[in-house]
Formats: C-alpha cells, sequence, structure tokens
C-alpha cells in the first residue's frame, strides 16, 4: 500500500534503516564512515520535505520517497522490495499526485539513472558535488 505519512519518531528510524540498507546495497561508493555522517542529514531531511510516501508491506515499511517542488529528493528500498515495481510504483504515485517532473542521481549510480531513464526522465545538467559539498557528481533530471 502507499500512502504519504506525517512523520513521527517511529517512522524516521524505520525510514533510516531503509536508507542505510539501501546506501549499503547501491551506492558502493559511499564508505561506512560516510554513512555515519549523513545519518543526521537524513533525519533532518524529512522535516523539509511537502510529502514523505512511503510503501508498506503487511504493516512494514519497505519503500519511501520525499517530495519536494516537484522533485524527488529521495527514494529508498528495502533490499526485499528491489525489483518488485516498488519504486516504479511510488515514482507514479509521485508524478500523479505531487506533479513531479524532476530527480537527482549520484552520477556512480548507474542502476538509479537506469531506472529513472525506464521511467522517461532524462539528464539536463550536471553537478560536480552534491548538495552539502561532497565530491559526488549529481545529474539532474527531468521527465521528458
Amino acid at each position: 500500500m502507499i500512502r504519504t505519512i506525517d512523520i513521527h519518531r517511529d517512522d524516521v528510524m524505520r525510514l533510516v534503516d531503509v536508507w542505510e540498507q539501501s546506501v549499503r546495497d547501491t551506492h558502493d561508493f559511499i564508505t561506512e564512515e560516510m554513512i555515519d555522517a549523513m545519518r543526521p542529514e537524513v533525519h533532518t531531511a524529512f522535516a523539509s520535505m511537502d510529502a514523505v510516501v512511503v510503501y508498506e508491506d503487511h504493516d512494514t515499511i519497505t519503500g519511501f520517497m520525499g517530495v519536494l517542488d516537484r522533485k524527488v529528493e529521495m527514494l529508498f528500498l528495502d533490499a526485499s522490495a528491489r525489483g518488485q515495481g516498488v519504486g516504479s510504483r511510488l515514482i507514479q504515485y509521485a508524478i500523479s499526485e505531487y506533479a513531479v517532473d524532476r530527480v537527482d542521481v549520484n552520477e556512480q549510480n548507474y542502476q538509479a539513472r537506469g531506472f529513472y531513464e525506464h521511467l522517461g526522465f532524462e539528464v539536463f545538467e550536471r553537478s560536480e558535488f552534491d548538495e552539502a559539498g561532497r565530491p559526488f557528481p549529481i545529474l539532474h533530471m527531468k521527465r521528458r
């Protein structure tokens, strides 16, 4: 089930768990030390979102995304949800409910780039650094 949630402490803890697992599984260029340093940023990022949308399987959050100003700011899935259509369903929900038309992707995350291209997004710009100034190039994508 897909739904938009009001963030509570328990939700944040589960979302951060999903984020950590997903980053470890899909961002091999990010070290454990970087994950530790980024964790507080993830905790605080939820409050700035227009919407936090979760995918639940039997009352367990297995994926989530944050939407801000028609842009997917974050999309992370539990390992059990990857390859099951959950990410595609979340993006389709964001497009229909929040008119999402943009997303940023780490350049080194080839799987994510391919995922978004498959859903109709294309690169229109590249930044040398991420929003926090770290040397992780970002691909800015928009819907065709």
